[in-house]
């Protein structure tokens, strides 16, 4: 095979059932060492490996453990290495759901499956996409955001690159030391605002990891192709600072011209060293995330996931409410609690769908209000950030409220605006409160409301109480999992308004239709994408968000309908066939046979 046709495949399929693609380019490098020839005789695929003996078993893309049949055994010169039993995939599986119970919390089980990802990546990733709900959870938020705080204490392996302020004018050589010679995605952090549990240090490359993992396991984006980055610029953290375990670099956090110049060179060692891969920005502080979003934006294709993709998933379940109201969104009228880089990406978000459905830039305004810690942002407060500024509201609507004072809060805005829908993005629980929620069920009969902060104990208010507090007529989403509610016999169920339902499909798709840069109009169309997945008895019962089992099925869905948008929008190519290329692009992790190589 050559490398334009070694592509990643669809495991088990024979090659006459595998159509060309050809998202990357040449040469393919990394992904040719995991990529099945084809028998000339039966057409069956298998994998030519180079590795013997412990090399092999210590190579987690290609490990299968005790699962290795005989004849390999035989031929990799496996011989003795590893127990009689030959187990099957199913049987491995299992074997790991029985260690896990062994385990009496999730950071344990976190550290267990990040142990099983380092020493076999199939079985990790089957053991996940077979249980999403219970695993999810567990590899990503919210226990990773405990293991991010005991990172250093918790280190076992390492995975992905470091980034330091001592590697200025080498990060490209750097970047070659992974051996990687093509990522398709890289996530990257410089681990500012972790979640909502804030400056973690070196220990944020939690974050790039887990959230390539959710690539693999909810888009099939192959292992090999993903790469994690830390920035590491230092902490403000005086507890990681003050630890004599911190793996991290001892220095209070970059700041200023030095910061920016090295991003700078990190962004163009990366154009150079994987010229086809997709960045997404993680976790950055607000004063630093929206500067890269909007400097990188047009120097390779690249996306934040905190600004943007939070933003798509938000209007994704706001779509799908409407469907269920029988109302358009452009008639709504929103609050969102919190101006960060959340509560700005969904503002923006929000403005360009009410824009897309004809309402003028005046009103939209007008009914998208954001609050923040001095309150409603509005025209003339001199404490504002440019990003805030542009969805500061005319004094003469508070006037109009017949409310005054300098600041406005959250709760004389709900009182004024009586908003349909209700967005909370502050990281302080309780903030939402009995009052606000009232107001709302006063003036709409089923209220919008959505408390997004991670991790659970962040959360703006309970779904048990605003399903109360609303006599049962709220729909609620949450950012965090929450159980089901009863209330007056009835059972409400709570959506989990999870980035993981976006920002994979938006990946996939970016990278099979090979886009040069990712637009509103591809949020746009992955929002619609989402809305539409939504079923109906989902609906019915409250759930604005499908349950995260079908998010294989969701991501294929939204990677179509983001690559008709990059073509529509002139920023991707035109595909013969988009449903057989997505196809071929989702790694299944099962075992092929293996052969000397």
């Amino acid at each position: 095979m050559t490398a334009r046709d070694c592509r990643l495949r669809v495991a088990g399929a024979s090659k006459s059932e595998i159509p060309y693609l050809g998202p990357f380019p040449e040469p393919y490098g990394e992904a040719m060492r995991y990529q099945p020839a084809f028998d000339t005789v039966t057409g069956e695929p298998y994998l030519p490996v180079s590795q013997r003996g412990r090399s092999l078993l210590e190579e987690p893309l290609l490990n299968k453990g005790s699962a290795f049949p005989m004849e390999e055994r035989i031929s990799l010169g496996l011989g003795g290495l590893l127990p009689w039993h030959v187990s099957t995939l199913e049987e491995q599986v299992q074997r790991v759901l029985d260690q896990l119970t062994y385990k009496t919390t999730d950071l344990e089980k976190h550290i267990y499956l990040a142990s099983l990802h380092d020493r076999n990546e199939t079985l990790f990733y089957r053991v996940v996409l077979d249980h999403l709900e219970e695993m999810v959870p567990l590899i990503y938020t919210p226990t990773v955001a405990e293991a991010c705080s005991h990172w250093s204490r918790i280190f076992r392996r390492t995975r992905g690159i470091y980034i330091t302020p001592g590697d200025r004018g080498s990060v490209e050589p750097l970047l070659r030391n992974d051996g990687m010679s093509e990522a398709a995605v890289i996530v990257i952090t410089d681990n500012e605002r972790i979640l909502g549990i804030g400056d973690q240090g070196a220990g944020g490359m939690g974050i790039p990891i887990g959230k390539l993992a959710l690539y693999t396991a909810a888009a099939g984006i192959h292992p090999s192709l993903c790469l994690p980055i830390s920035l590491d610029v230092g902490t403000n953290n005086q507890e990681l600072l003050g630890d004599p375990l911190y793996l991290g670099y001892r220095s209070e956090r970059l700041r200023g011209d030095d910061y920016w110049a090295l991003v700078e060179e990190v962004v163009r060692a990366i154009k150079r060293v994987h010229p086809g891969a997709l960045l997404q920005w993680e976790d950055f502080g607000n004063r630093t995330s929206f500067h890269h979003l909007d400097t990188y934006r047009d120097v390779l294709p690249s996306f934040n996931d905190d600004i943007q993709g939070t933003a798509a998933m938000v209007l994704g379940g706001l779509y799908a409410a409407m469907r269920l109201l029988g109302e358009r969104f452009a008639d709504q009228r929103v609050v969102i609690a919190g101006a960060g880089s959340a509560g700005v990406g969904i503002a923006r978000q929000l403005r360009a769908a009410m824009l897309q459905e004809g309402l003028d830039q005046q009103t939209v305004r007008e009914r998208i209000l954001l609050t923040d810690s001095h309150g409603l942002l509005v025209e003339g407060r001199a404490d504002m950030e440019d990003r805030k500024r542009e969805f500061a509201v005319n004094p003469g609507l508070v006037a109009s409220w017949g409310i005054s004072g300098e600041t406005i809060d959250l709760a004389d805005v709900v009182k004024g605006q009586l908003p349909s829908i209700l967005i909370g993005v502050t990281g302080k629980p309780g903030s939402i409160t009995e009052v606000m929620i009232r107001t709302m069920a006063g003036a709409h009969d089923r209220p919008i409301v959505m408390p997004l902060s991670n991790p659970t104990k962040n959360t703006e208010a309970a779904p048990a109480d605003i399903i109360r507090w609303s006599d049962g007529r709220a729909l609620v989403a949450t950012g965090s999992p929450f159980d089901p509610v009863s209330h007056d016999g009835e059972t409400h169920r709570i959506g989990q308004a999870n980035n993981v339902f976006v920002f994979p499909g938006i990946g996939l798709g970016a990278i099979v239709a090979r886009a040069r840069a990712i637009t509103v109009e591809m949020f746009l169309a992955a929002a619609r994408a989402l809305a539409d997945f939504v079923g109906d008895d989902r609906l019915k019962a409250g759930a604005l968000f499908p349950p995260i089992t079908d998010v294989r099925s969701l991501s294929r869905r939204v990677a179509l309908a983001v690559i008709a948008a990059a073509e529509k929008g002139g920023v991707g190519e035109s595909l013969v066939n988009p449903e057989a290329a997505v196809d071929a692009a989702m790694w299944d992790p099962v075992y092929l046979p293996y052969r000397p190589g």
